[in-house]
This record gives C-alpha cells, structure tokens and sequence, in this order.
C-alpha cells in the first residue's frame, strides 16, 4: 500500500469552500468596522448645509468641566469667527470669543475643544487664529 493514503489529503472542492467562506468573513469584518452611523451623517450634513459648528464630545466634556456656559450672541460669534477662518483657508483654526478659546476643526465644522482664562494657554497644531 502506498505510504501517502487518499485519506490525509483534502480535496479541492472543500479547500475552495473554506477559503470563498474565510475570504467572505474577513470582508465581513473589514465593512463593519468601517461603517458610520446614520445619526453622525445626517448631523455631518445638516451643519454643512446650516453652516453651524458641532462640537465634539471631548469639547462637550471640556465646557462641562470648565463651567463654561455659551450665551447665544457668543455662539453666534464662534460660528463667524469659524466662517472667516474657512474663507481665509484655515484648517485648524484658534477662535478667541470673549475669555473663552476654542480650537476648531474648519473642515469639520466641529469644536475640538474650548479652554477659559484659568488654564494655561498653550495652543498647538493650529494654523491660523481669529479674534471674534
């Protein structure tokens, strides 16, 4: 009998089977992680479509922690100071509103985060500032 037996070897068709079902698996997995919900789209859109700034999560938790409060007219005045750093061709732009500093992405249309006049005033990977 010969030493290498039909047995110990794995037929095409099922090799063929485990990769199709391993590659479906990986590109399964490759789409999920790279899905966005529908919620972040729409607001995404909405405020390019408004013009208004979002704020991101750690800016939420930063105005939070620092006690600071927007008044509607300092809202209104981050939001140009935001526009003129678009028309400038700012990408991250510093917008000083009042004593309150935030840090803007201008693409995004998002506040990064906001610092008050009791931090330390150290502002990196900005291009360009606007005093509103």
């Amino acid at each position: 009998m010969n030493p290498i037996s039909q047995a110990s070897f794995t037929s095409i068709e099922s090799m063929t089977g485990q990769l199709l079902k391993n590659k479906s698996t990986v590109t399964n997995q490759v789409s999920d992680s790279s899905k966005v919900s529908f919620l972040d789209l729409l607001e995404k859109q909405q405020a390019a479509e408004t013009g208004t700034l979002k704020f991101s999560k750690h800016a939420n938790d930063r105005l939070t922690s620092r006690n600071i409060d927007l008044s509607d007219e300092q809202l209104e005045r981050l939001n140009t100071g935001a526009r003129k750093a678009q028309e400038k061709g700012i990408n991250e732009s510093l917008v000083l509103v009042d004593n309150i500093a935030f840090i803007v992405n201008i693409k995004n249309k998002t506040v990064v985060t906001a610092l008050n006049d009791s931090d330390d005033k150290v502002f990196t990977n900005i291009d360009g500032a606007i005093i509103i």
